[in-house]
């Protein structure tokens, strides 16, 4: 269904730079048409940020004239931000559904203020590794979401063959793959992972078709020699899980990544980074003028090795990489703040936790955690809220870095032409976190019962109303999980 042909998201604050706000209308249609600003200067976070205070400012604040008939949508001076962007999930469909389905998923990002994704092609049967893959897992996702998506199209050691590799890079960046996922060590019989020569083969072509390629960086054989040595206890413990995954794995593969960048100047980027010693190497690289970068996920900003005590939420903790240590969380916020990492996806990645997080043996428990529900409010309440990001970097690790990098050039800014995405957040209230609420098929969540001191409360993608937390007479909360307006976003 079409948006309506005018609209206006009325009485919204809208980050102008570092804690600064705007107050304004914004017309649109499918895109924004105009902004229009509703008081003489911008508002400071620290003057708005007590709700007395901001509701004594908006109350002397008068409304534009209604244009005729066009359809108002009361943002109640609430925050809005560009509709956020998660170019690192795993949603399953086709052939993993019975951990995740993309209606469920895209539904909870709805619900999360996310409006585009980028699906990874591990977890799709078969894998997005051929121009074939990728078309029939297109058509199997076909008015199946909620949201807008591209795809990440994905280069196995499965059959590795160099002249097929580069028809399939080529053929995938041609129908609109957003780049390319690959393993340096991988637990999938049907997506598994290069050697060293065969990801500078890989680096190679991604660079000739001008596509990133992104990396699980995490060190195979120093993974598999220290499994050796922890296997003759006899234990399959969390130490044992998070000591074999070491920092010096995690170091290991980034550097080789470094040494492929340096070798064939492609586009590396290094997914879920956990530790601050990998980060530093990046910097480095980086500033030595290779095309390196990095995401974290909020998992690695928040928890430490000191959370796999807590019995409660143990097993849903367990990713690869697992999380590290305090001095490795600080030393991600503080690249978030100085843009040495690009920005914060999920890795979304759910299952049925009374079926594969349940085990009382740490290696048969599935690691993934289902965040895209999340990843918004968390950042705001972590980031923002707590000092450690500016609420225009906050914004830009949620929606523009994402969408600037992987050229979804209508996405990610509240400016004239771009799409009509929105998230608006109310930043004045709280909410507990709890796997009850969650639109996942996975309900789960390590998160369980803390507070994030932001929520979102309506979701609008290319101004269509996909969620909204306070749903009006007309419109029951179980209307919009009925509703399919994502469409595959050409990259």
């Amino acid at each position: 269904m079409a948006a309506p042909k005018e609209n206006i998201l009325q009485n919204v604050f809208i980050c102008s730079g570092g804690n600064n706000l705007e107050l304004c209308d914004i017309y649109f249609d499918s895109k924004i048409r105009k902004i229009a600003y509703k008081a003489s200067r911008s508002f400071k976070w620290e003057e708005i940020k007590d709700k007395k205070q901001k509701d004594n400012i908006v109350s002397e604040i008068k409304n534009n004239d209604n244009p005729g008939s066009a359809e108002i949508t009361d943002g109640n001076f609430m925050f809005a931000m560009p509709g956020a962007v998660d170019p690192h999930v795993h949603f399953d469909t086709p052939g993993f559904e019975f951990r995740e389905t993309f209606e469920d998923a895209s539904l909870a990002a709805a619900f999360g203020g996310v409006t585009t994704i980028i699906d990874m092609p591990c977890t799709s049967l078969p894998p997005v590794t051929t121009l074939e893959n990728f078309k029939t897992k297109l058509e199997a996702v076909k008015n199946r979401s909620h949201i807008d998506f591209s795809f990440w199209g994905g280069i196995a050691g499965n059959n590795f063959d160099e002249k097929q590799i580069e028809i399939n890079i080529r053929e995938l960046s041609n129908a609109g793959a957003a780049g390319f996922k690959a393993y340096l060590i991988s637990g999938m019989d049907t997506f598994t992972d290069l050697s060293f020569n065969q990801m500078k083969i890989a680096a190679k072509f991604t660079n000739q078709y001008n596509k990133p390629l992104a990396v699980h960086a995490e060190d195979k054989k120093i993974i598999e020699a220290n499994l050796l040595k922890l296997n003759g206890s006899g234990t399959d413990t969390w130490q044992d899980y998070c000591n074999a995954r070491s920092i010096e794995a995690e170091v290991k593969a980034v550097n080789d990544m470094i040494r492929i960048a340096s070798l064939t100047d492609a586009k590396i980027h290094i997914v879920h980074l956990s530790s601050a010693q990998g980060l530093a190497d990046i910097i480095k690289a980086h500033n030595a003028g290779l095309h390196i970068t990095t995401e974290t996920c909020p998992h690695y900003l928040f928890f430490t090795q000191e959370d796999f005590k807590n019995n409660s939420i143990r097993n849903y903790l367990k990713t690869a990489p697992p999380v590290k240590f305090e001095k490795d969380k600080e030393a991600l916020w503080k690249g978030l703040a100085d843009g040495s990492v690009s920005f914060v996806t999920t890795d979304h990645a759910g299952c049925d936790p009374k079926v594969e997080k349940s085990s009382n043996d740490f290696s048969k428990v599935y690691g993934g955690i289902p965040g895209v529900e999340h990843r918004v409010p968390f950042l705001l309440s972590e980031g923002f809220l707590k000092h450690k990001l500016t609420l225009e970097k906050a914004i830009d690790h949620l929606s523009k870095n994402s969408a600037s990098y992987f050229g979804l050039y209508a996405k990610g800014r509240i400016a004239t032409g771009y799409d009509a995405d929105f998230a608006l957040i109310d930043l004045w209230s709280s909410e507990e976190i709890s796997h009850s609420k969650m639109h996942s098929k996975g309900k789960y969540t390590p998160f369980e019962g803390r507070i994030f001191n932001a929520v979102v409360v309506k979701t609008m993608l290319r101004g269509n109303l996909i969620m909204d937390k306070l749903p009006s007479s007309e419109k029951s909360s179980t209307d919009f999980e009925k509703q399919f307006h994502g469409k595959f976003i050409h990259a």
